[in-house]
């Protein structure tokens, strides 16, 4: 047993000296097919049988390499462009949100300019709405307009279709504005078609609604009703005449029979308010 085992020890060749081997063998007869035809014959059949499928195995991985490659790079040059794509809808969008901000300034412009020639008789200024009260209705703000400009405590502001409301407080470039839709709001307005008078009332509650409220019109001869128009009054003590506040879309009798109450659809979007123009006179100094 112990001659096996020495035999065994005396017959075993280190692997680096067989890999030495086969790496000679290899070398020979590559040199040996550059040059002679020895190899034709019995040692190309062994070829075709080793060798070519070990090459084309080599050469489907190569195939599959420069495949993956180009698709590697493609899949590159497509997030390249899709962010190319992406910075692009980002300045349409920039551009699409600049045109219809442009749109709606212009829009309130025209609007602003139709109410200057409506009431021309009064000298006004415009003015940027910069600040506001909580919540969803314009009834308290800013302008960016103040003492500075001309603006002083009780004078009308206009917007839209008509009232917006009337100074309250004013600094050097800034001034407060209390609206007509305001719960302590009360303007004396009167029916334009009849020259009944009422009291205009702001309610932000029935405002969710799209209204405020008017009272106290004595309507004697009957023929006040929906769709007439409401402006202020001649007898009030802060609005200056004959400036439009709205339109009546409800009308009951009150149960004294004499008078009538109901709503009004207000012509200015108390929403949305972003410019304008404060009447640079005062209702006593224009009486």
């Amino acid at each position: 047993m112990a001659r096996n085992r020495s035999k065994r020890s005396k017959l075993s060749i280190p692997s680096k000296y067989i890999l030495l081997g086969f790496t000679i063998i290899c070398v020979l007869m590559m040199v040996l097919s550059y040059t002679t035809d020895i190899l034709n014959g019995p040692f190309e059949a062994i070829a075709g049988y080793t060798i070519v499928p070990f090459q084309k195995g080599i050469s489907k991985a190569g195939y599959w390499l420069t495949s993956r490659s180009d698709s590697i790079k493609r899949m590159q040059e497509l997030t390249e462009e899709n962010e190319e794509l992406q910075n692009t809808v980002a300045d349409l969008t920039l551009q699409i949100n600049d045109l219809q901000q442009d749109k709606f300034e212009l829009s309130e412009l025209r609007q602003l300019y139709a109410l200057d020639e409506r009431y021309d008789s009064y000298k006004k200024i415009g003015a940027r709405v910069i600040g506001k009260d909580a919540g969803n209705w314009f009834s308290f703000f800013l302008i960016d307009k103040g003492s500075n400009d001309g603006i002083e405590v009780d004078m009308n502001v206009i917007a839209g279709g008509g009232l917006v409301g009337v100074v309250t407080d004013v600094g050097p470039n800034w001034a407060s504005v209390r609206s007509i839709i305001d719960d302590s709001s009360n303007v004396s307005g009167m029916v334009l078609s009849t020259s009944d008078l009422c009291i205009v009332s702001g309610d932000l509650e029935l405002m969710n609604d799209g209204y405020i409220k008017f009272s106290q019109l004595i309507d004697e001869k009957d023929v006040v009703g929906q769709g007439d128009q409401i402006v202020t009054s001649y007898i009030s003590d802060k609005y200056l005449p004959g400036i439009s506040i709205g339109y009546i879309s409800h009308l009951n009798k009150d149960a004294n029979n004499l008078t009538k109450s109901g709503y009004i659809a207000p012509v200015v979007d108390f929403k949305h308010i972003e410019t304008v123009l404060v009447i640079l006179e005062k209702k006593k100094q224009k009486d």
